[in-house]
């Protein structure tokens, strides 16, 4: 790679935020990966090609590839819509107030905001790309959906480049990818990050249908799964342990299911009791789609809504009775609470007065003053070797 084009990626990361993910200091909006990929695509020759760039974190791949790469066309899918929203705002945050980029090397990267398609994962966002960016997804189950749309939409002459943290790469992906792919190349790891060079699309007639729908003998329930939402199809030990409270809870006219990956929690809330509407939210694209097609697949399509949504924004003050939370415990590839209490802290304000918070979290993790200072008083209501089950009440007054 050129200086000038080493120097306009360096002013790029420099501008981009996670915004309005999770912010801390030991948490930033690209790594290592997101160059390597971006360097790699320079290296093979690969600019003015039509680029699809999936698994963007917040904006580094897609503004990188536009600046550095100047693409014919620019197509992106983001499975959460925390990064969505990331790459717009940080696409606009490359332009100065004055209308200007913050720095002469990152002048294409300025024109971005109108330079780029944010798409749904599927054939559209794949048609005739010539190139794909990919940043390696944390299951196998999600790099097999995306690997065979790759080889069945694109266009013969693809190259995808999958890029991961070499600690969280498997010979699996490999396997995955040999599967629609004639060649699978490992690159040269660097900076703790690899390549994998993939070419050569197999006409495949047998891939794995999306989403995956598995009967849960213990629930009496179908589930579906596509391949980037938490657990698959299986039912998680959490989720597991806070529907045994479930007797317990009140009957609401409006309950949320807030992180509802694949609609478990808020499937056996509306059998439990007919009367309510339930609401499944997340902010996984994946996990909406799931949830939706969990709902169709057990009858219950015009009991609940689904929707993609970052932590409750789009809901108003003290208009939920009920909400059911199985927070997750990492942001990304870290351990990390962040997640987790911005989705308390959002359950307690959609909350009316009365309403009730039920949360089930790992026994390791202190939510409980975060519970009571978020939403109110909160009561513990079980606890086994791993998992503790709270029951929060907002106040009446």
């Amino acid at each position: 790679m050129t200086p000038v084009a080493a120097n306009t990626l360096e002013d790029i990361f420099r501008v981009l935020r996670r915004r309005p993910d999770v912010e801390a200091p030991n948490l930033q909006a690209w790594d290592a990966t997101d160059r390597l990929l971006l360097e790699t695509a320079v290296q093979l020759g690969r600019a003015g090609s039509k680029i699809t760039v999936i698994g963007d974190r917040y904006g580094a791949l897609t503004l990188g590839a536009s600046a550095v790469l100047a693409p014919a066309s620019l197509r992106v899918h983001q499975d959460l819509i925390t990064g969505e929203r990331a790459l717009r705002l940080n696409a606009a945050a490359l332009v100065g107030e004055d209308g200007h980029p913050p720095g002469p090397a990152a002048t294409d990267a300025a024109h971005t905001g109108n330079g780029f398609v944010q798409l749904p994962l599927g054939p559209e966002l794949l048609a005739e790309a010539d190139t794909v960016l990919l940043q390696l997804p944390k299951t196998l189950a999600e790099l097999e959906e995306v690997a065979a749309l790759v080889a069945r939409h694109a266009a013969p002459g693809i190259r995808l480049l999958a890029g991961g943290r070499v600690k969280h790469m498997s010979l699996g992906m490999n396997a995955v990818l040999e599967r629609y792919f004639v060649s699978v190349q490992p690159q040269l790891a660097r900076q703790k990050s690899r390549i994998l060079l993939a070419c050569g699309p197999r006409q495949v007639t047998t891939s794995p249908r999306f989403p995956v729908v598995e009967h849960l003998a213990e629930l009496d329930l179908d589930v579906a799964a596509h391949g980037a939402v938490f657990a698959g199809p299986r039912l998680d030990i959490g989720t597991r342990f806070l529907l045994t409270f479930l007797p317990s809870m009140k009957p609401a006219r409006h309950a949320v299911d807030l992180g509802c990956g694949t609609g478990i929690l808020a499937a056996m809330y509306a059998r439990q009791f007919p009367a309510a509407s339930v609401t499944a939210t997340d902010q996984s694209a994946a996990a909406v789609q799931s949830a939706l097609a969990t709902a169709r697949a057990n009858g219950l399509a015009d009991r609940i809504t689904v929707l993609q949504d970052d932590a409750l924004s789009t809901f108003p003050d003290g208009t939920v009775e009920t909400v059911l939370l199985n927070p997750p415990f990492h942001v990304g590839a870290g351990v990390h609470a962040g997640a987790g209490l911005k989705m308390i802290g959002a359950a307690g304000r959609v909350l009316a007065p009365g309403g009730e918070l039920w949360t089930v979290f790992n026994r390791h993790l202190a939510y409980v003053p975060a519970l009571e200072r978020l939403v109110g008083p909160t009561d513990v209501e079980g606890r086994n070797a791993k998992f503790t089950v709270t029951r929060s009440r907002r106040p009446t007054r």
